[in-house]
């Protein structure tokens, strides 16, 4: 996933403080790092919302 479907999950926030957020220390690193920008797996992005983010953990 990349920063659009990130800021989805964070309750669209903009995309500015989802690159913020995506650059923390505690964030999961990346899989790759594409021409169009990083991406990440969707498992290790909701495994940091469940961690970090509990307010936006769907379920």
């Amino acid at each position: 996933m990349g920063v659009s479907e990130i800021r989805e999950m964070l309750g669209n926030v903009s995309r500015q403080r989802a690159s913020v957020i995506a650059n923390q220390r505690n964030f999961p690193e990346p899989v790759a790092v594409l021409a169009m920008g990083k991406v990440w797996r969707k498992s290790d992005v909701e495994a940091w919302i469940r961690q970090y983010r509990s307010d936006l953990a769907g379920g």
